[in-house]
């Protein structure tokens, strides 16, 4: 693969503006082989052997040199690099190119400037990010502190308590002997020697004073009854057992003073509340402060550890995407120069790259040191000082793509398409729709299937938003919050859509084939549980605990639905709305599930919809269900806006209020039918439809913009055709308006109205895929425009002096 592809495949999506801009160089040095050639006198051998050079100097098969190698000094005359110091701080590199003269000298002066100021925006870049890691290092050196402390102060409330700590930190109680000369320690002193390695390695992770406190409570030895005997001299001195025991007690003396000292971190510290869970954000509302008194307990300790352990991973990940950016750019520099010395024959790449290495993008140490430290405490305090588990963790986990996969997915495909086929022929053989009672059977089964259909439509939907995702390298499991290398790619989810699929084709000509056949009254039992066990099979699937069919990817939809139905409970993230929004565009598939608690919960399963619109409680619940996706979603929009106090979260949920009015009306009219309710059905859906195109173009998409440097769309787009952009807006308009047709009076049979219903609903769906890509791609431009590329783990710990400090300043 060429370096220019490789180098835009490994970038950091988040920032690809701070690298450097390789195509645009290339694009420079392109027009100075151009110029050299139009120097060149025409001919057609020459013509063809001009077309060979050019290629040949941007495929990076032409490696060797086509000019003699001379000595150092003629560098020296091309080039001329300057160190000049910047306003305020910070130093600016500067190249005087000494050629001018020649011909195509200022096309190489433009080369060398745009070079410049590639490096001076990658140094800035990577000297700021530098900077912010090694402060966010210093703060995490004073939660390790705290941690410490903590760990030895539930050590001494629960002496007898089990391992708490993710090291030892006890030791036995026994005294033992060392026989002088012979060098071999026995179990306490080996746990003192391993104390001392944990001082070691807690003193490479800290990097100022406040450190020697963590070293000192690392090393504390939780006994107050330790006795050694040393030897301080050869093998023939044996001193005297008193001098052992008073250069022990006062080394003990020492650990013990080290201990207290230590533990007085505990008393500026608390538990930061993040409210993550119901019973926190309850306890929230009643109290002022967000922050918890220590209590000192062990599940206090677990849940601080977990906590520290995510944010380690998390900072890990930070410096290994730093340490890429600063290699890759690296690079970069070295093969631009090198075709620069290709087309140009001028030696000026040991120079400038000289000053590549020797600026603070090649000669900073700060973020492999850093590597070092996290590394050295992670293993130490968080996998029992096992390296192996502890990089493990530490590491990203690369995905890897199955061919049984690839198999499978057509394998279900192909049986999709057969099995499509012969429901549609069995149905023609039956002449279902031209019969009354076939129609009516229609009606009636089709309800419980068109479940089924919705979800997989959906399913297929989202595969193509992840294919076009990875297709425009947007982001999304950094946007989603999926751990890493458990994300499904667009082939699992096409493959669990497909399998779906199969079996709700399968129970669906089960069904026909029961139903219509002569000895059908001896199967009427079996048929009318078929739905029913259709979709227990896939219940059972999503909530099986073995890990099989994808069970990260399962737990984590579990708990993010679990998150949704809770608003607003739990702090809403991207996930937690994006969920709810695409919920929004499931409300017939919602109500499906509404016939089965009528058909299996009331009993009414012989009977089917025709009985089931006779019961007030179906009624009931067919309006509710249908309400309850917006209503998720107008008090996320409240809990965010208790939050951020940001007034735009108003206005959203003043969208999704007009959107629950209109659904509830819209309802009503179904059931009741009457001129006044259709009058208040077309103007509550009227205005719901215009507040929500609006806000998904302008507010989600981030589209309309009309001072922007794509007229009416926005400054950044992923896709290159800008056309794109337009057609889908006027899809998700027309659309829009298409979800209101629902709302007007058909005077029609009863199975086309069902298939107009299933047609609308099905449009719905793709509307939410269209929506969903845009609406992705617009939080991933806003992450490239600020360059985040982290996700933000709280702290567990808070300093309140620092508060009262700044307060007594003010």
């Amino acid at each position: 693969m060429k370096f220019g592809k490789e180098f835009k495949k490994r970038k950091v999506p988040e920032w690809t503006d701070a690298y450097l801009d390789y195509n645009g160089l290339k694009r420079i040095l392109r027009e100075i082989l151009l110029y050299k050639l139009s120097k060149q006198p025409p001919t057609p051998l020459r013509d063809l052997h001009q077309k060979l050079k050019l290629h040949r100097s941007f495929s990076g098969l032409h490696a060797e040199s086509r000019y003699p190698i001379g000595k150092g000094d003629i560098e020296e005359q091309v080039i001329d690099v300057k160190r000049l110091p910047r306003d305020g701080s910070g130093h600016f590199y500067k190249t005087d190119f000494l050629r001018q003269s020649e011909g195509g000298g200022e096309i190489e002066i433009s080369f060398f400037r745009k070079l410049d100021q590639e490096l001076n925006k990658v140094n800035t870049f990577y000297k700021d990010k530098v900077e912010a890691v090694m402060s966010e290092a210093a703060e995490l050196n004073k939660q390790m502190d705290a941690l410490i402390a903590l760990r030895i102060k539930v050590e001494r409330k629960n002496p007898s308590g089990d391992n708490l700590t993710a090291m030892p930190l006890r030791s036995d109680t026994r005294s033992t002997t060392r026989t002088p000369g012979t060098g071999h320690m026995t179990e306490p002193e080996v746990e003192m020697s391993d104390r001392s390695r944990q001082e070691e390695s807690l003193d490479t992770w800290s990097d100022n004073a406040a450190s020697e406190t963590s070293d000192l409570t690392l090393g504390v030895d939780m006994s107050d009854n330790y006795q050694v005997k040393e030897s301080t001299g050869g093998p023939e001195e044996d001193p005297a057992p008193t001098t052992n025991c008073s250069s022990y007690d006062r080394e003990e003396e020492n650990i013990n003073k080290g201990k207290e000292d230590s533990l007085e971190i505990l008393e500026h510290v608390k538990i930061n509340n993040t409210l993550e869970s119901p019973m926190s954000t309850i306890k929230g509302v009643f109290k002022d402060s967000k922050d918890d008194e220590l209590r000192f307990k062990k599940e206090e300790l677990k849940k601080v550890e977990d906590q520290l352990k995510r944010v380690f991973i998390e900072f890990y990940q930070k410096l290994l995407l730093l340490k890429h950016y600063s290699s890759m750019n690296l690079a970069a520099f070295s093969k631009i120069m090198k075709k620069y010395e290709k087309i140009t024959s001028r030696r000026a790449s040991r120079s400038y790259i000289k000053i590549v290495d020797n600026s603070y993008l090649g000669s900073s140490d700060e973020v492999n040191g850093l590597l070092e430290r996290v590394e050295a405490t992670f293993i130490n305090h968080f996998s029992n000082s096992n390296r192996r588990e502890g990089m493990k963790l530490l590491r990203p986990k690369a995905k890897r793509e199955k061919h049984s996969v690839t198999f499978l997915s057509g394998f279900f495909s192909g049986c999709f398409i057969a099995l499509l086929v012969a429901v549609v022929l069995r149905i023609e053989a039956r002449n279902l729709m031209d019969k009354k009672e076939g129609a009516l059977y229609m009606v009636n089964i089709f309800p419980l299937y068109s479940l089924f259909a919705y979800v997989v439509l959906h399913m297929l939907m989202y595969a193509a938003d992840i294919y076009f995702w990875r297709r425009y390298r947007v982001n999304y499991p950094f946007i989603f919050g999926f751990k890493q290398g458990t994300e499904l790619g667009y082939r699992e989810v096409f493959l669990l859509s497909t399998g779906l699929a199969v079996l709700a084709l399968t129970s669906f000509l089960a069904n026909l084939q029961l139903d219509m056949g002569s000895r059908a009254q001896h199967y009427k039992k079996l048929t009318q549980l078929i739905p029913l066990c259709s979709i227990i099979i896939v219940i059972v699937i999503v909530f099986c605990p073995f890990d099989i069919i994808y069970r990260t990817c399962r737990f984590f939809f579990i708990k993010s639905v679990f998150r949704c139905v809770c608003a607003p409970l739990y702090k809403v993230t991207l996930l937690d709305f994006f969920l709810a929004d695409n919920l929004t565009s499931q409300v017939q598939a919602i109500r499906s599930i509404d016939l089965y608690i009528c058909y299996y919960g009331l009993g009414e399963y012989s009977q089917r919809q025709e009985k089931c619109h006779s019961h007030g409680v179906y009624n009931t619940l067919y309006s509710v269900v249908a309400v309850i996706p917006f209503w998720l979603r107008f008090l996320q929009c409240l809990r965010r806006l208790c939050e951020e106090k940001d007034a735009v979260h108003v206005y959203n949920g003043l969208k999704y209020f007009l959107i629950i009015v209109a659904v509830l009306i819209r309802t009503a009219f179904e059931l009741k039918k009457g001129r006044t309710w259709l009058v208040l059905a077309l103007v509550s859906s009227a205005c719901a439809i215009a507040m929500s195109t609006y806000w998904d173009i302008v507010v989600d998409w981030g589209l309309l913009r009309r001072k922007s440097k794509n007229p009416y769309l926005r400054d950044k787009l992923v896709i290159s055709n800008k056309s794109v952009y337009f057609v889908a807006m006027v899809l998700n308009i027309l659309l829009r308006i298409a979800w209101m047709q629902l709302v007007l009076e058909f005077n029609l049979h009863s199975l086309h109205k069902l298939t107009i219903t299933t047609v609308i609903s099905c449009l719905e769906i793709i509307r939410r895929g269209i929506w969903n890509f845009f609406r992705v791609e617009n939080e991933h431009l806003n992450n490239v425009g600020k360059y985040r590329a982290f996700k933000s783990v709280p702290l567990p710990f808070s300093y309140y002096d620092d508060d009262k400090e700044t307060d007594k300043d003010d």
